[in-house]
């Protein structure tokens, strides 16, 4: 009848936590969810309770998030921006003249009651919660399309809240809802910043509310919120009054309260909110109202000192134009999410099972909230579409090459063009000849969303790492569609590439690799592996025997002749002939996921079989010099150990295991971190996440999903 301890205790412990070492939670929290039992059913979860529920996830500003351990009791709960930073965003109902919190807004005195918290869901593109208040069951409906090959829905920066309402049976109550955002959704963490407010109402009876900051600074960024841009918050009647006003959110909540709608002039000041209401009048039957909020810039990238704009900027210019185009699609939009949603998780459970599915089903928003789709501002010219992504809660770096490596497995499964528009803005880059040294680059610009090179040739340096990603991204997108163009367009630029690595790529010097948090390391072996798939990638893809033969004799030195394995060919090496060096070696998968056969059966059974050996209280560690692991690259270790003629479900389900454990172990609270703590230490507990939150990087965990071909998944729709 009710959720495992594990999903359900979580929820309530967050009074608890700081009193508690870790490891006595557990009896605690028994104790506590019994009490709780006693007084009403406790919420249920679906599939599991998340560390974060994604609510409002469409770009590198519009992220809202809901803490999983605030699930419980969704009337208290405060929602996030991914960074942590409380925003606000309140939703009450008036159920018979009684005032009910349904989230985000504590109530504050006795004439505000919380509703009961039935249910939290989440699917890929939408999160759900169920609530009663009074004679009515309310569902709060959160949803983000996500929309790969829909330029025009996936570019427009708006997501959307559904509340829908029933009535218990035989009874009709009467019913308004009511929802506010204040400026915490353009404002740096503890500021408030000075703001002007409009409302308009726009085509098809739309009301639109709107905060602007008063001093607007394009193309930056404070503690990660947008310094440009207005936040936007609309809605339309269905079959319905609506009103919308500004004014302090005490005094707004309060005037709801009593008189079901929002009347009387507005004001502005600190501690102001915008808000909306719907009176719907006596229930006879489900009724629904829809709200779309966003957060509209435009230009929205400095693209090498040229303005980006987003591509929904070709349909119509302006936040107004936004919201009733957003409420217009909203049915169309909302019933692609709902299939491709199905599509998902059906495919992830066939692939590998249910824990899989939980785990790729919570992943999909966050990989593709990291991302711009673009065209010139000032053409507006739908036919040169470039991405941008903000390598999120790392260092803010623009389309990284090594995050967009680790993302390419979503896009490989539900639009592999997006390998291209990712690429191409450094491509282009590359080829003006602006940066001077002869490998590849890092990134395309220190903090995003400014892509402005490094002409300087200074940035992160990993010419091995980068520029095999390169390669073998590039022949990813050539294997997915059939087409050449990159190839053929850079075909200068990638031969220099080629060439680079193979003078350096068998014995790399010291340098990072993707993971450079662990440190720099001479002669890698995972580079070194990385740079054999590279150059046979690149040696099939322009018919050029040569530089597969080269690729194929590294992979024999450093396997067959035991350069990269220890003495006993048991395991390959973090570095070279160092046999107690030890490593999670991720880019096996491409080779795999390619059809290369760069390595031989034999080597990937041999690191399959490994990893049995290394596996520690939460996981496999990423290496023998850290005791944290990245879930993007377990799962490519998962998928490489399903590689024909090594096919081990035990070593794939393992790590499936590991991943779904620690995001159901109640230990945190954050956006889908991709690094996370295996072995406890001094002073982190296993389990427990690391350093990142809410990367895109997490579209790696299609990497299962992708061994069954290209473009897998249909999404799109009109």
């Amino acid at each position: 009848m009710f959720p495992t301890s594990s999903i359900t205790l979580a929820a309530w412990s967050k009074n608890t936590d700081a009193m508690l070492h870790p490891r006595s939670k557990t009896a605690v929290l028994l104790t506590v969810s019994a009490l709780a039992l006693t007084s009403r059913a406790a919420p249920t979860f679906s599939p599991i309770l998340p560390p974060s529920y994604p609510l409002a996830v469409k770009n590198p500003y519009l992220s809202a998030w809901l803490p999983g351990d605030q699930a419980a009791d969704l009337a208290a709960a405060t929602p996030q921006f991914w960074t942590g930073q409380d925003i606000a965003w309140s939703i009450l109902a008036r159920v018979d003249g009684t005032l009910y919190s349904l989230f985000g807004a504590p109530p504050q005195s006795s004439g505000v009651k919380p509703a009961i918290t039935n249910s939290a869901d989440y699917t890929s593109t939408h999160t759900t919660f169920g609530l009663t208040a009074g004679d009515a069951e309310i569902t709060l409906d959160f949803m983000t399309p996500v929309s790969p090959t829909n330029y025009v829905r996936q570019s427009l920066p708006m997501s959307y809240l559904t509340v829908s309402i029933s009535r218990k049976a035989d009874t009709t109550p009467s019913v308004q809802v009511y929802t506010d955002i204040d400026n915490s959704w353009i404002s740096p963490p503890n500021t408030d910043t000075p703001t002007n407010w409009s409302y308009a109402l726009s085509a098809a009876d739309t009301h639109i509310l709107t905060l602007t900051a008063q001093d607007q600074l394009e193309y930056s960024e404070v503690k990660d919120v947008a310094q440009w841009g207005t936040a936007a918050y609309c809605t339309r009647p269905y079959g319905s009054n609506v009103s919308a006003k500004a004014g302090p959110m005490s005094d707004m909540q309060t005037e709801f309260g009593t008189t079901g709608s929002l009347n009387g002039d507005s004001e502005w000041g600190p501690g102001s909110v915008i808000a909306l209401s719907h009176d719907l009048g006596q229930l006879d039957d489900l009724k629904n109202v829809t709200f779309a909020i966003g957060q509209w810039r435009q230009p929205v990238v400095n693209y090498l000192g040229n303005d980006r704009a987003s591509y929904f900027a070709s349909q119509c210019q302006g936040v107004e134009c936004a919201c009733v185009h957003a409420l217009t699609d909203f049915e169309a939009a909302d019933a692609e999410a709902r299939a491709l949603d199905a599509q998902i998780a059906d495919k992830a459970g066939r692939v590998a099972g249910k824990d899989y599915s939980d785990i790729v089903t919570l992943s999909v928003r966050q990989a593709f909230g990291a991302l711009e789709v673009t065209i010139p501002a000032d053409s507006l010219d739908t036919g040169d579409v470039l991405a941008f992504v903000k390598e999120i809660s790392s260092n803010g770096n623009v389309n990284t090459v090594d995050v967009i490596y680790p993302i390419s497995p979503i896009f490989y499964v539900l639009a592999p063009e997006y390998i291209r528009i990712t690429l191409e803005p450094m491509l282009r880059y590359l080829g003006a000849g602006r940066w001077p040294l002869n490998y590849t680059l890092h990134d395309l610009g220190s903090h995003y969303p400014n892509a402005t090179g490094h002409d300087d040739g200074i940035a992160e340096p990993m010419p091995v790492e980068e520029c095999g990603n390169l390669l073998i991204l590039i022949y990813m997108y050539e294997n997915a569609t059939g087409r050449t163009d990159l190839r053929f367009t850079y075909s200068i630029l990638l031969q220099q590439y080629a060439e680079y690595l193979v003078e350096n790529g068998l014995y790399p010097s010291s340098q990072l690799s993707t993971d450079d948090g662990a440190g720099e390391e001479a002669n890698q072996s995972s580079l070194a592996i990385k740079a054999a798939i590279a150059l046979n990638a690149y040696g099939v893809m322009t018919g050029q025997q040569s530089f597969s033969d080269t690729g194929k004799h590294f992979a024999r030195v450093l396997y067959d002749e035991r350069v990269g394995v220890d003495a006993n060919q048991t395991h390959f090496l973090l570095v070279h002939n160092e046999d107690d060096s030890w490593a999670l070696q991720f880019n096996l998968y491409m080779d795999v996921l390619l059809n290369l056969r760069t390595f031989s059966t034999a080597a990937l059974r041999m690191q399959t079989d490994f990893y049995a050996t290394k596996h520690d209280e939460a996981g496999v560690a990423l290496d023998n010099r850290v005791n944290w692991s990245k879930t993007d690259w377990m799962l490519f270790a998962a998928a490489t150990a399903m590689a024909p003629g090594v096919e081990n479900e035990g070593i794939r389900d393992m790590f499936i295991d590991d991943v779904h454990g620690y995001i159901t172990n109640g230990k945190n609270d954050v956006p889908f971190g991709d690094r996370y703590v295996v072995q406890d230490d001094e002073v982190v507990e296993a389990g427990t996440w690391s350093a990142y939150r809410a990367r895109p990087v997490v579209g790696g965990h299609f990497a299962l999903m992708a061994l069954d071909g290209a473009a897998s998944i249909g999404s799109g729709g009109e």
